[in-house]
């Protein structure tokens, strides 16, 4: 499958990092396999599957039977904790994304919880991510864009010097222009508009719905907390990474000037009080933490410094996790096709966030891992024990367990090597590592992530296609979930 993603130019290939898998009694012993304390839960190992959007839903947001069986495969692997994928707050159509806007989700969501939790023995705690997100448009043809939807201002009329013509020849006239003489009279975020697409900034406080934003997100978050809670979810994840809103309150790039933006202690305010909104609509017996990131990897954006100072004050205002995130903005995303939309895990920001086989001198392992360390260092010194959860690239027993050891996180975060086999936890903590699946990082889920279509690995979905009763893609080529996984027959 062809990604259409940017790449490093050192354009290293690297293949996963095999290691010495332990023994049965060794991962018993090992720091990978001890309980750990998130507020008011207890995982029963320290292993943690982040969100992950597998395009199971259906266009009205619901629980399907594709999106319980494949969080039940994952629960098969009975991991420490799973976070089911981005879940959105606001009740409006948003393609197959799983939606908790509306007492009528909760019921599928109930379903979810329990089958779930039945399909790891209750070994595993299950929590999810809620978001919010602002509108983004497809990239408009260029004729259509300069006759229907550009707005004509005076700084046209006079970058084209033409007083005396009327609408329709001022946009005939735009037409004509060559892209680059065209870029010298259009703004910058028309240009934008124009070449990726129209979208919404947090900065945008012309537009009431944005400027209202601080006034309303605090409930719209408790409201579809409430209903999680209800649902017997374990925790709840707030979504302050990558391109979405609350991260975008976070940014560097947030200069909004009614006191939600500019300074740190600005931009953290209303993550703070969305926080304090959920923690009071579900009590102290549900966890609550976010995700966010320890670098925006874009120019003038967020970066390390800020994800300390966030960090702390997190830990301070009360939550119970934090998870590291990096990169992931439409920034420097790439520029979609006429009739595509903009897709944040295109540039150079999204490599940061999703590393492939083909990298640079760091390679795509881990590249996480020092800023989160320097995170949670943050946090300790500042009198705090919040566990914090480190992923990116991390795939081997050895990597796992080193981050533990040398305190660089409290948890650990598997992403895309849980998905390449969901059985690495019961694998490796039976003595079976040697059967596990290492991810190869090739991004062919991401290729199938970007177009919307069902996320599945390559290592796996085309095995055993005559299985009896396996869900199969909307194609027909590829299976939904991992073959079982049978430790009598190593197979």
């Amino acid at each position: 499958m062809q990604l259409y993603m940017w790449k490093p130019e050192e354009r290293i290939r690297y293949q996963p990092i095999d290691c010495q898998w332990p023994t049965q009694e060794q991962a018993a012993n090992s720091p990978v396999f001890q309980t750990i304390a998130i507020g008011p839960i207890r995982l029963a190992q320290k292993t943690w599957i982040p969100a992950m959007v597998p395009w199971r839903s259906n266009v009205a947001g619901e629980v399907t039977e594709d999106v319980i069986q494949w969080y039940e495969r994952y629960a098969q692997g009975q991991p420490g904790a799973i976070v089911i994928e981005a879940t959105g707050i606001r009740d409006v159509p948003s393609g197959p994304l799983l939606r908790i806007s509306h007492d009528r989700y909760i019921d599928g969501l109930s379903e979810l919880v329990k089958r779930v939790k039945a399909a790891s023995n209750n070994q595993t705690k299950v929590l999810i991510q809620i978001i919010d997100f602002l509108a983004i448009k497809r990239r408009p043809n260029r004729d259509a864009f300069l006759t229907r939807f550009l707005k004509i201002t005076p700084q046209h009329i006079a970058k084209l010097n033409a007083p005396d013509l009327s609408e329709e020849e001022l946009r005939q006239r735009l037409i004509a222009l060559p892209d680059d003489e065209l870029k010298d009279v259009l703004n910058q975020r028309e240009y934008s508009q124009l070449s990726h697409g129209y979208r919404e900034y947090v900065t945008d406080l012309d537009l009431p719905h944005i400027a209202e934003l601080p006034a309303v997100l605090p409930d719209l978050f408790a409201s579809a907390a409430s209903r999680a809670a209800k649902a017997g979810f374990d925790g709840i994840e707030l979504h302050y990474a990558h391109a979405y809103t609350m991260a975008s309150f976070l940014s560097a790039k947030n200069n909004r000037t009614d006191g939600y933006g500019g300074s740190r202690e600005a931009r953290i305010k209303l993550p703070i009080e969305v926080f304090n909104s959920v923690r009071k609509a579900v009590g102290p017996e549900v966890a609550v933490g976010c995700r966010f990131l320890t670098n925006e990897c874009i120019d003038s954006g967020s970066d390390l410094e800020d994800a300390c100072y966030y960090a702390v004050e997190f830990a301070k205002a009360g939550m119970d996790f934090l998870s590291l995130s990096r990169g992931g903005k439409f920034d420097d995303a790439k520029q979609p096709k006429v009739g595509a939309a903009a897709y944040p895990y295109t540039g150079p920001s999204g490599y940061e966030c999703m590393p492939g086989h083909i990298s640079d001198e760091f390679g795509p392992f881990g590249r996480n891992i020092e800023p989160t360390n320097a995170v949670r260092a943050a946090v300790v010194a500042a009198g705090y024990t919040t566990p914090v959860v480190c992923a990116g690239g991390i795939h081997n027993f050895e990597q796992a367990e080193q981050l533990l050891i040398e305190n660089q996180a409290d948890i650990v975060g598997m992403a895309r090597q849980a998905m390449a086999d969901p059985d690495w936890f019961r694998k490796v903590k039976s003595g079976n590592g040697n059967q596990v699946k290492l991810c190869e990082y090739t991004n062919y889920c991401e290729g199938l992530d970007q177009k919307h279509k069902q996320v599945t690995c390559q290592l796996w979905d085309r095995e055993k296609l005559d299985e009896p009763n396996i869900r199969m893609s909307h194609d027909g080529k590829r299976r939904l979930v991992a073959p079982t996984w049978n430790p009598e027959t190593k197979s």
